[in-house]
């Protein structure tokens, strides 16, 4: 159900079959020319294909002049309410212009705008938000919200289309995520132009890259969407980017960089798995080639959990094993396994290929088997029950934990620059 049209903004194709484009939106004032473009570059670095940036006063407008010159990346100007911003964002060489055309003074003044794009060649967003709908659709949105906001986008398609204006893509947001998934699916059935999606106001880190996640994964998995934007409370930027991308990876539509599996643990673990996984991921950042790596938290399942990972670790309590394609590397002191994993990994990207040492390999394969044996009668279904039911018990009798204290946080977790309240 992939969008039948295709535009294109600054060079990234969107829609028609084009791989789906990450989008995110920077939290600075615009005007703010530093701090603007330091968070582009940031979106950017984290794989950004496009941002869009909020032009609500002039002051905006002057800024986006150098801004879509210096961006890396294409940039869409965001508008409300007052149309002339719009003119003259596309005058100022916006690559795009974000329209919601419920907002922006009625169809006169779309068609003011519809007109300077089409001179300029410039491509539009029409969006639609379950916050703004058009007066005569507040009725019906009461009674299905669903069906208000496909009929909004509707109509605003049938304008553009009206005014002979068709390079635009659309985009239905709502924070309600069933809501969402469903008036999508029927809006790529009732129009052949691409689609941006985003659950609106999603929430935090935490909370909001969840809903995005259901959201989202949802409708690309039914072949819908063609440009995604992850919507969270935080000042940095990239961190949309990274969720945006974590999503595309998990349902295979694009590669980026490494993919790490790593196993929940449970009552098998033997030794400091949170460490070594926090460590593996955070060392795989500097790495482009989109290597899959998987940490296993014991060897009682071998590897065949993960025998289709590029390169693996499964730990034991003193020992563990480095493996690579389903085959034993080798085996090492458990201190030494992240060190040993990497240098297998830089070794095989220097190569071009995994080179094994039969005699080390083999080594391990007689370790893991051992392991395994050691094993069989121990840690039986029986006996994992057993430790479960045990600490649900102790849980069930736990004193209620203390009330939490105020959350503060410092200047890496929130700065400051651009925030829009040190204005005066």
């Amino acid at each position: 159900m992939a969008s039948e049209r295709q535009i294109n903004v600054g060079g990234v194709p969107i829609g028609g079959g084009a791989p789906v484009a990450v989008q995110s939106m920077t939290k600075t004032e615009t005007a703010d020319l530093q701090a603007t473009m330091t968070q582009i570059r940031a979106i950017a670095d984290a794989g950004g294909d496009i941002v869009r940036v909020a032009v609500p006063r002039d002051d905006d407008v002057e800024a986006l002049k150098t801004i879509v010159v210096e961006s890396p990346i294409p940039v869409i100007a965001d508008i409300h309410f007052n149309h002339t911003l719009a003119l003259k964002a596309i005058d100022a060489g916006a690559h795009c212009i974000r329209l919601n055309p419920g907002n922006i003074g009625g169809p006169e003044k779309v068609a003011e705008v519809a007109a300077r794009a089409k001179a300029r060649g410039t491509p539009m967003r029409i969006g639609v938000n379950s916050g703004s709908l058009p007066k005569h659709l507040h009725e019906l949105e009461r009674e299905n919200s669903v069906e208000a906001l496909v009929t909004a986008a509707v109509e605003f398609v049938e304008l553009m289309e009206r005014l002979e204006f068709e390079d635009f893509k659309v985009s239905i947001k709502s924070t309600n995520v069933p809501n969402t998934i469903a008036s999508n699916r029927l809006l790529a059935q009732r129009i052949p132009y691409p689609l941006h999606l985003g659950i609106t106001e999603a929430g935090t880190k935490w909370t909001g890259s969840l809903k995005s996640a259901v959201g989202l994964g949802t409708l690309l998995a039914d072949g819908i969407g063609d440009t995604i934007r992850i919507s969270l409370s935080t000042f940095h930027a990239e961190e949309e980017v990274k969720v945006a991308w974590e999503i595309l990876k998990a349902l295979k539509l694009r590669e980026r960089g490494p993919v790490l599996i790593a196993c929940p643990t449970c009552g098998r673990l033997q030794f400091d798995m949170d460490t070594v996984v926090a460590e593996i991921e955070q060392r795989l950042e500097g790495y482009e080639d989109p290597i899959e790596v998987a940490v296993l938290g014991c060897a009682v399942n071998g590897i065949g959990e993960a025998s289709h990972a590029d390169f693996g670790i499964t730990g034991a309590k003193n020992e563990g094993l480095v493996f690579a394609h389903g085959k034993p590397l080798r085996k090492v002191p458990q201190d030494a396994l992240v060190e040993t994993l990497f240098a297998e990994i830089d070794k095989s990207i220097e190569e071009g290929r995994t080179a094994f040492d039969e005699r080390q390999s083999a080594e391990g394969a007689e370790w893991l088997q051992k392991i395994e044996e050691e094993n069989a009668d121990q840690l039986t279904p029986e006996r994992i029950a057993a430790m479960e039911a045990a600490a649900a018990a102790e849980e069930a009798g736990a004193k209620p934990l203390p009330m939490a204290s105020k959350v503060e946080l410092d200047e890496e977790s929130s700065p400051t620059a651009g925030r829009r309240f040190t204005r005066a």
